[in-house]
């Protein structure tokens, strides 16, 4: 069966090539225990194989058998530029990981349209003063998941595809009049419909400290997998741990060899396992 990879080399390995065609996987994760350093690996390394085959082959190694690479690669933000993304991400890579890699990411930033309604000044998110056309279309223009909606149509199939994050979409709830919660639950439902025929794999992050746990069930079950990021102790220090806590077509291949939690590291080339031995 064909897989898609993450870009994270030991769980390509570990799963049999990455995920299946169609996947929506959730990171879901405590603050700082590496769901976001998921999130910016998995594109990069994806496009170092597209941009330069030779600095992948350092950095990753040989693509699994079962592996196809995507087609294309996007991130999607809600809140940030790609210039604060890339001031960002970009100290915790290698340069020269980084820049190549970013070569093959379509960005695109939706944070003109998610902080459109929102009291903060204009120039804060957006590169130009509005115009009268603007502030008289204010409450007029698409709602937020539509416009999210129309991307992932135009550019999700095939592709990896990036969406952070649902930490900031379930934040607005309750200061925009076209969001609330059902919405956010009826919208997962029908991106892992469409997803499958779309063919491609789709990453989202939710920091999960900051929603109800019933509301956190409900994402995971909107999903195909979900992959939990947590701090576990380890005698007198903490470690990064990754646990595969649902995953269709993934999490039996695990679960026969009674491996579903993992230890992690993160260094200038990235997020990976550091450790795959049964952790009990």
């Amino acid at each position: 069966m064909v897989r898609i990879p993450f870009g994270i080399r030991q769980l390509d390995t570990t799963i049999g090539g990455g995920a299946p065609p169609g996947s929506v996987v959730l990171l879901s994760g405590e603050a700082g225990a590496g769901a976001r350093e998921f999130m910016h690996t998995s594109p990069l390394i994806t496009g170092l194989a597209k941009t330069d085959p030779e600095l992948f082959d350092l950095y990753y190694g040989d693509l699994p058998s079962a592996a196809e690479l995507p087609e294309e690669i996007h991130y999607v933000s809600l809140t940030a530029s790609e210039r604060q993304f890339r001031e960002e991400a970009s100290r915790a890579f290698e340069a020269e990981l980084f820049e190549t890699g970013m070569e093959a990411i379509e960005y695109h930033d939706l944070s003109t349209t998610y902080f459109h309604v929102s009291p903060i000044p204009r120039k804060w998110y957006a590169e130009r003063a509005p115009s009268i056309k603007d502030i008289r279309t204010r409450d007029d223009r698409e709602e937020l998941l539509t416009v999210l909606g129309d991307l992932l149509s135009e550019h999700a199939t095939g592709n990896l595809v990036v969406i952070d994050s649902l930490t900031d979409l379930i934040s607005a709830i309750g200061d925009r009049a076209d969001l609330e919660w059902a919405d956010v639950a009826f919208f997962m439902k029908g991106l892992q419909k469409a997803a499958h025929e779309w063919g491609g794999l789709i990453l989202t992050y939710l920091n999960f400290e900051t929603i109800s746990g019933t509301r956190q069930g409900q994402l995971v079950d909107a999903t195909d997998g979900t992959l939990t990021f947590e701090w576990a102790s380890g005698g007198s220090t903490l470690a990064r741990t990754m646990v595969v806590q649902q995953f269709r077509g993934v999490l039996s291949q695990l679960e026969s060899e009674n491996i579903v939690r993992f230890e992690t590291e993160f260094t200038d080339a990235g997020f990976d396992i550091s450790d795959v031995r049964k952790i009990r």
